[in-house]
Parts: C-alpha cells; structure tokens; sequence
C-alpha cells in the first residue's frame, strides 16, 4: 500500500456517516490539511458506523434494510460549542449526542459483524475529527481558531454509505431520515 496519507484505507471498505455541511467553513482548512479523510474525499461528518461491510457485500438487500433501519429515525438538530480531544486527535463535540449513538447501535445491532471501528474501542464517542495523529502544539493552535467560529447548529436529515475506491471516498447511496 503507498505509505502517503490516505493508506489507511483499503478499497472496498464502506463506512456510514451523517454529513455536517454548516462545519464546513469552520473546519474546511484544518481537515484538509490534517485529517486524511478530508484529503480522501469525506465531507466534515460525524461517523455512524466505520468499517461498515466490505462492498462487495452490500447489494439491493443491504440497501432495503438500511433503509428501514435507518428510517426509524427521525431528523434532529446538533449543536457544536465546544473541543474534544483524543490523544492526538482534535475534534468538535456534538451535543445532544444520543440520537447519533443510537444510530450506531441499531446499525451494529443489526450487522454484528461490523461493530464501531473494528471493535477497537469499548465506547463509541460521536464526534467530528477536525486533526488527526497531531501533536499538542498543532492541536492547541486548531482548538485556538475554531473557538471563535462556534458554536453553531446543524440538522441531521440522512445517513450516507461512503465507499473507498482505492484513490478517493465516495458516497454510494444516502438514507434519509424523516422529518
């Protein structure tokens, strides 16, 4: 695999995520420059389920249960007023986080098979990566800029399948969510 940014992530893996438009001008420059999703094509989002199914596994009948999974939920605003922090990640925090760690579960429920990333972590934390495998200088300086663009609010309405081509991620189908 090329050892540049984006080796992370293999062709055919499929991750599920709720797309935030309104962080874009806040967050648009530093993902780019340090989050390797944003360079690979992912929107500012906040990830419901990554890695979701190989591709090649998802056909008419994932896309039909997802769809009635995921439209069991209703549309919800989220507000983001402050910084989290992982070690070596920054990102914003979503409030109230609820409804996104439902999603995650019914999802992962439903497709034991998949658990939130890779069953690495115990807890699922809802947040939207900002910078990625930073030192705490660079992350104190991107906290320190994004304090004045918040807060602000965004409405959920869909859950997107993203698939990586093995160059760029690419949104495959998007599940709305009703209102």
């Amino acid at each position: 695999m090329a050892d540049d940014s984006t080796s992370r992530f293999q062709a055919g893996q499929t991750g599920l995520i709720v797309r935030v438009p309104d962080a874009e001008p806040a967050v648009r420059t530093w993902r780019k420059q340090f989050d390797p999703s944003a360079r690979a094509g992912v929107p500012a989002h906040i990830t419901v389920l990554f890695p979701f199914l190989d591709e090649t596994r998802i056909d008419a009948s994932v896309r039909s249960t997802l769809a009635d999974v995921l439209g069991k939920h209703s549309a919800f605003d989220l507000r983001f007023e402050r910084c989290g922090r992982f070690p070596g990640v920054l990102y914003l925090v979503p409030e109230p986080d609820t409804q996104l760690r439902r999603l995650t579960e019914v999802i992962a429920e439903r497709w034991p098979e998949a658990p939130p990333y890779g069953g690495k972590f115990t807890e699922t934390v809802p947040h939207l990566t900002v910078a990625d495998d930073q030192g705490d200088a660079v992350l104190d300086e991107v906290a320190a800029n994004l304090l004045g663009k918040l807060p602000f609010t965004s409405r959920v309405s869909s859950v997107d399948l993203m698939a990586y081509d093995g160059a760029k991620w690419q949104e495959r189908t998007s599940f709305a969510l009703p209102e």
